[in-house]
């Protein structure tokens, strides 16, 4: 049985090793990296998902930014030990998190990612918010957590104010 558990300090260097072993070396390049380079992480809700024997199997970490002086919440990255895929980790961690922030009070996420396997956890493509570049635009994807937070934020996303 997997132990979910919020990220600690002490966490970070085991996540960031999951995170090189599960994508590609210049994940730091990207887009998304920018928008969170030296703002902390909504640490409430990072978390992770223990294997019984100790080693982490999977994490999630969440950061925020704006989009259009809106508060908004960018998920990211989530990561399943290659050994670990297909169990349903990934998603447990999505579903988990995303409940706790809609507890402590955000009302829209987003992130980059794979249109159809967000889609389940109801996640629509955002047809007018710009990542900065070179982010596909139909990889940038929304969830309002309570009904109607996406409407009328428009624009590009930029790092949370006080970055």
């Amino acid at each position: 049985m997997y132990r979910l558990e919020q990220e600690t300090p002490a966490d970070w260097w085991e996540v960031e090793a999951l995170y090189d072993l599960c994508f590609a070396p210049g994940r730091t390049a990207l887009s998304s990296y920018r928008l969170r380079d030296g703002v902390p992480t909504v640490a409430a809700l990072c978390a992770i998902l223990r294997d019984p024997d100790g080693p982490i199997a999977a994490a999630i970490r969440y950061w925020p930014v704006e989009v259009a002086r809106q508060d908004v919440l960018l998920l990211g990255p989530v990561a399943v030990h290659p050994t670990r895929q297909g169990e349903g980790l990934g998603a447990l961690l999505i579903t988990e998190t995303l409940a706790e922030a809609r507890n402590i009070g955000w009302e829209r996420v987003m992130l980059v990612g794979d249109a159809p396997y967000y889609r389940r956890f109801g996640f629509r493509k955002l047809e007018d918010v710009v990542m900065p570049p070179p982010t596909n635009p139909d990889r940038v994807l929304g969830l309002s957590l309570i009904a109607g937070a996406w409407n009328g934020v428009t624009g590009e996303v930029v790092k949370a104010r006080g970055a």
